[in-house]
């Protein structure tokens, strides 16, 4: 089934807006008003904002090269090639370049009309106030993606609850028949929800971040320590009681696993488990001490990997 979303809704609604408007004001080639405005519609308001003084400067400075260019050589194919030539890194240096398309249609109507008079520059002035005004008009409307933003924690956090339940079981039973899929599905979810978090920041006018935003990029900083965690725990097998200490520790962190900020609790009992180690007898053979360095690397990791959640 044809499925139409909400911006293909808003540019069919702009568009015909635009015209419609151009058309009753009997503006000529008012049909370009809804070209404008097609062209301006975006995916956030701030970016909508942008491209429309992009869009608006650029065309003012179209005008300006095509009274020169036409009206000071001649309305020729040539002068067009010339005033392009001239005209593109110009809106470079003004960083207006998403402007460009839109001057174009400006530019054509003037070398079309063979005279610039004071009537042409109004009728185009409107058409691009009446193509961006109505794009920026509708895209005041954005819905709401907390829901999404919403789902996409629970994922993450279900993700990270299995990857620490398989290392908790490897810990204590130096066994594993785990595919490690959540890795790859836990970095495209982390990827997938950062951008969108991203776009929400940008449909607010006042607001530069937001907590979704700083959630996810927590979650990728602790993913990151996960995935340098993965192949030390792998390389561990022989059993000491450290181990088994330690995957007490990651069952209990990985049952706690929420928004909440729990880290505190979790460092203090990370530092009891650390003092509890330094009181424990020395390894006795090689195998031992290279466990113990291994799982105190782990630890170290792991202190690591709640600092960054209590920094939320």
């Amino acid at each position: 089934m044809l499925k139409i979303g909400y911006r293909t809704t808003k540019t069919v609604i702009g568009t015909a807006s635009a015209i419609a408007i151009a058309q009753s004001l009997h503006l000529e080639n008012f049909a370009s008003a809804g070209i404008i405005t097609l062209l301006c519609v975006q995916v956030t308001k701030k970016k909508s904002l942008q491209t429309a003084r992009a869009r608006f400067v650029a065309g003012l400075v179209g005008l300006l090269f095509s009274f020169f260019f036409f009206e000071g050589l001649r309305y020729h194919p040539i002068s067009i090639g010339l005033l392009l030539l001239f005209f593109i890194p110009t809106t470079v240096s003004l960083k207006v370049t998403e402007g460009i398309a839109t001057s174009a249609v400006i530019i054509l109507h003037v070398y079309m009309a063979k005279a610039m008079t004071w009537h042409l520059v109004y009728n185009e002035v409107m058409l691009m106030i009446i193509g961006i005004g109505i794009a920026l008009l509708v895209n005041m409307y954005m819905p709401s993606v907390e829901k999404d933003l919403k789902e996409y924690q629970r994922i993450v956090e279900d993700l990270f609850r299995i990857i620490f339940k398989e290392i908790v079981h490897y810990l204590r039973t130096n066994e594993s028949l785990w595919d490690g899929k959540e890795i790859a599905l836990a970095s495209d979810t982390l990827k997938q929800a950062k951008a969108l978090a991203l776009q929400n920041i940008e449909n607010h006018f006042l607001r530069n971040e937001d907590y979704y935003y700083r959630y996810f990029r927590m979650r990728e900083r602790q993913f990151e320590i996960i995935e340098r965690m993965l192949p030390l725990i792998s390389s561990m097998t022989y059993t000491v009681e450290q181990r088994n200490m330690i995957a007490d520790f990651i069952d209990e962190l990985s049952d706690a696993i929420h928004p909440g900020n729990t880290a505190d609790r979790f460092i203090r009992q990370l530092e009891e488990m650390k003092k509890q180690f330094q009181q424990m007898p020395l390894p006795k053979t090689r195998e031992e001490f290279e466990q113990r360095a291994a799982l105190l690397h782990f630890v170290k990791e792991m202190e690591q990997y709640l600092i960054i959640k209590s920094q939320l």
